[in-house]
């Protein structure tokens, strides 16, 4: 379907003063571009060639184009597309009262797929490619899918919020014909189809699995975790395994299952083991709440009632106001501090991606506005707010966080990792900390078992309390709440909810600790930046993993 853009307004305003810049109405001189490169090129301008490997337009033969292909999970799908002219100079006959530079920034490719006839998911494309490549290039060679590089170039985003918006459901097994088509735009304005292509599709998404052939991992002790000796559904494991082998989940790389506090089911994939030391993203920002509600237990910090003014001279950052004054560290656990951030919006100033090119990750947060237009009390993912928290803790607590840190949490509880710094070098509690899945799974069980472990209490009752509490609802998420920095979600099975606190990282990696059954279950991945990792990751749960262990 298309895909309305919620800044046209904004666009058509820069539209408008652009075109006071450039009062003269005339048409734009063309600009030198690559014009046709070969026979080939002049033999299929106008058209997308499909091909199955990753073929410079130079090397491409008749040979190479696909009017038939068996579409599966493991598949790669390439284009090279054909075209007469630039794209800046197909733009300029949209626009020809508007310079090139003017151009850049408002218009660009439109690509369309369409299966079957029908067309399922269209998009301008921003920002890509560059302005010298839009200059001159008249001929695309891009992947659409690259299971060996997924996420490397803008095309392959493309195909994947194609996916996601409808595609995955177009594409059922069978027989269907791809098309794509490629037009220039301005704005919503866009012009004839430049290139176009068409491809006959067999799609073969759900393997078959052949059971007597998958094999399950021996589960063997771990430290402090012994091997279960209670019953699952090995088939509906066995399935799992099988499907995630034949890639119908990707980039998975690890399933633990803690039931009772002993190991149940472990399995590895895409060469990773238990002792994988796996970059768990976001996933660290529990462990910010955990050593916070360590801190206070241990009466270096007052409570999460503490506001920021009593940790920094608020007034010599920029955009001081008092409601940048007011902001309490419960503020940063629960995402609702008042700041100006959120990572969910690209055109957020607080954005995390703002962030990571600076010098000094906490000045820069300090110096955000307050937000004018928010609700006070709406969630709203704001990473920077869990690297004040951690910055806080790290000048509380006695030898800084990570040392205060090991001797607390990983000393004790024997996990092994790694964790980044900031610019800094204090420990980034954005995220990114490496452990193995199992040590995630001793991390989980300890919420668990209400924060004791060996029978000491490690962190205290009341902060596992309060982390599994449902602070704020998720806007925009029905049915899901977040604590101190753990999630909260109800997965139905069979007709019946489970409720499950957990962490999150980008990829899909998840600890999932379960309120009412006694579970523990980590899932580590590599989908990193990808539409599909949480969303398989709440299929593998409820398909699979979940109707194997709960009785």
């Amino acid at each position: 379907m298309n895909q309305p853009n919620k800044y046209s307004h904004f666009r058509l305003l820069i539209f408008f003063a652009l075109l006071l810049n450039n009062p003269i109405a005339t048409a734009q001189e063309e600009i030198k571009d690559q014009g046709i490169t070969s026979a080939l090129h002049k033999a299929n301008t106008g058209r997308i060639i499909f091909t199955d490997k990753p073929i410079a337009a130079s090397g491409l033969t008749p040979g190479d184009m696909l009017q038939n292909y068996e579409l599966t999970n493991k598949s790669n799908l390439f284009i090279t597309a054909f075209m007469a002219h630039s794209l800046t100079n197909y733009m300029h006959q949209l626009a020809p009262a508007l310079s090139a530079d003017s151009l850049h920034k408002l218009s660009g490719y439109r690509f369309s797929l369409l299966i079957d006839g029908r067309l399922i998911y269209q998009s301008d494309i921003q920002g890509a490619p560059l302005p010298p490549v839009r200059d001159t290039e008249t001929v695309i060679s891009k992947p659409l899918i690259d299971n060996e590089h997924e996420g490397a170039w803008w095309s392959q985003y493309f195909w994947s919020r194609f996916m996601a918006r409808g595609g995955d459901s177009a594409l059922t097994e069978g027989k269907h014909l791809l098309r794509m088509e490629i037009r220039p735009h301005v704005l919503e304005t866009a012009g004839d189809v430049i290139a176009a292509g068409e491809l006959n599709l067999v799609v073969r998404r759900k393997p078959v699995i052949d059971l007597a052939k998958v094999q399950l991992s021996p589960v063997k002790p771990y430290a402090d975790l012994a091997v279960s000796t209670e019953t699952f559904n090995h088939n509906k494991i066995k399935e799992l395994k099988g499907r995630i082998e034949a890639m119908e989940f990707k980039k998975i790389n690890g399933i633990v299952v803690i039931k009772n506090g002993k190991i149940l089911i472990e399995e590895y994939f895409n060469g990773e083991n238990r002792n994988s030391l796996h970059d768990t993203r976001s996933v660290g920002k529990s462990f910010a709440s955990t050593m916070a509600g360590m801190a206070i237990g241990d009466g270096y910090l007052k409570s999460e009632g503490q506001t920021l003014s009593e940790f920094y001279p608020l007034q010599t950052f920029a955009h001081h106001s008092p409601g940048k004054d007011s902001v309490t560290l419960k503020d940063l656990l629960t995402m609702r501090s008042a700041f100006d951030g959120n990572d969910e919006d690209g055109n957020s100033p607080g954005n995390e991606e703002n962030m990571y090119p600076t010098d000094n990750w906490v000045k820069w947060a300090l110096d955000l506005p307050v937000s004018a237009t928010r609700p006070r009390e709406q969630w709203h993912y704001f990473t920077a707010g869990v690297v004040l928290l951690g910055d806080v803790l790290n000048k509380t607590v006695p030898g800084g966080l990570e040392q205060y840190a090991n001797k607390k949490l990983f000393v004790p509880l024997g996990l092994k990792y790694e964790w980044q710094y900031t610019p800094q070098q204090v420990p980034n509690t954005a995220g990114g900390i490496r452990l193995n899945a199992l040590d995630l799974a001793k991390y989980g069980q300890l919420y668990k078992n209400g924060g004791t472990w060996k029978g000491k209490q490690v962190l205290p009752a009341s902060w596992v309390a309060k982390s599994f509490s449902r602070q704020l609802p998720i806007h925009g998420r029905p049915g899901e709440y977040y604590g101190y920095l753990f999630w909260n979600k109800e997965y139905n099975v069979n007709g019946k909810g489970y409720e499950t606190y957990y962490c999150s990282g980008n990829g899909g990696n998840k600890v999932f600790v379960f309120k009412d059954q006694p579970l523990v279950i980590v899932i580590t991945a590599s989908a990193y930046g990808q539409a599909y990792a949480h969303r398989q990751v709440d299929r593998m749960m409820t398909d699979f993993i979940l109707p194997a262990v709960i009785k």
